[in-house]
């Protein structure tokens, strides 16, 4: 096991390289650059009207200046324009800034936000905490309905119970995961009718005053309605896949043969059964974790107003702060990674037959 670890985390850097490699040379093709977003904030209503109208000062400013490269940048001083890029990194020819990047990310320096004046590292640091909430706190308590709940539905399968467990999960499902956060702020939240649970934020102003208990209940009263909005169209998938894999191991001739030699139904679910029908749900694990950590809780965030690292990456996005943008990608790719590295590490555990030193990587 110890060298196909070793392998695993020697893998991870083409993977890294690779999706940084992608989102770099995507942005280079991208319209509405950094700069060109500083030169829609300079420019001001009057100086628009000025353009439209021929206005002196406007035409005497492109004229006495060469014409700019970057959209809208006619009329701006061509040394602020070379500020700018060395300001940016855009002095230098793209494959030199990728080289450049890639080292100084090797070492975590992810250099400075572009339009916030702090550095990346420090605003990630500042929003994962959020982020890794929500992911952790949404998979354990999914993960600890969704299998007992596929697992009774399974061993009841066509019973009542399993009809109208079915039917809510279903209809959980179908309900998009922000809509229903909205119900729920109306509902619970002080929106339209009682008020039982913070509106906003993870903990309240005198958080730090609280003593360790009160601080306990005052995290999971904050965290309370985000999970429940995340976790009920969360639940379906990962119920009717353990179902699902249940009941294909239930009909399999090793099921029939230890219930025939007398062993108790409890053995024989949790004994033989559940590790292999296991297998499946646990290799959806790495993709549940990214799909909470980042894709499932951006509607979330902004909805409850949990600055988190997906909100920020979204913003990031739309400004074009690539230095937040990449750096975000960088680590939500590497925690995938080690996750996905985790999960197989789980299979040894639940399997101990299965050796992963005797495969190909």
């Amino acid at each position: 096991m110890g060298s196909y670890i070793f392998k695993r985390i020697l893998l991870m850097i083409p993977t890294l390289l690779g999706a940084l490699l992608i989102m770099f040379t995507i942005t280079q093709f991208v319209p509405g650059g950094p700069i060109e977003q500083l030169i829609a904030r300079l420019e001001k209503p009057g100086e628009q009207d000025n353009k439209i109208n021929g206005g002196s000062e406007t035409a005497q400013a492109t004229t006495n200046s060469n014409i700019s490269s970057y959209q809208g940048g006619r009329g701006i001083d061509p040394e602020i324009i070379k500020k700018w890029e060395k300001q940016f990194g855009f002095d230098i020819p793209a494959p030199q800034r990728f080289v450049k990047m890639v080292w100084n990310y090797a070492r975590f320096d992810f250099g400075e936000s572009y339009f916030q004046s702090r550095s990346v590292l420090s605003l990630i640091k500042e929003k994962l905490p959020v982020s890794i909430s929500l992911g952790l706190w949404l998979l354990l308590i999914s993960y600890s309905i969704s299998i007992p709940l596929g697992i009774a539905k399974a061993v009841r399968e066509g019973s009542h119970f399993d009809i109208w467990t079915s039917a809510i999960i279903s209809i959980g499902y179908a309900i998009p995961n922000f809509i229903f956060a909205i119900m729920l702020i109306i509902v619970f939240a002080g929106g339209s009718y009682w008020s039982f649970f913070p509106l906003r934020g993870l903990t309240s102003d005198n958080f730090g005053d609280l003593s360790l208990w009160g601080k306990a209940k005052d995290y999971a009263w904050h965290m309370a309605l985000p999970l429940i909005a995340m976790g009920v169209s969360g639940f379906a998938t990962t119920t009717l896949l353990t179902k699902n894999s249940f009941l294909d191991e239930i009909r399999k001739q090793y099921v029939v043969t230890a219930r025939a030699k007398g062993l108790a139904e409890s053995k024989v679910l949790y004994g033989h059964i559940f590790r292999n029908a296991m297998m499946l749900v646990i290799s959806g694990f790495p993709g549940a974790f990214i799909g909470a950590f980042f894709t499932g809780s951006l509607l979330i965030e902004q909805v409850f107003s949990l600055d988190g690292l997906g909100y920020l990456t979204y913003k990031s996005t739309i400004n074009r702060d690539y230095a937040v943008v990449f750096a975000s990608m960088w680590v939500f790719t590497l925690i995938g990674l080690f996750v996905a590295l985790l999960s197989d590490l789980i299979y040894t555990w639940i399997d101990p037959r299965i050796d992963f030193d005797t495969r190909e990587v």
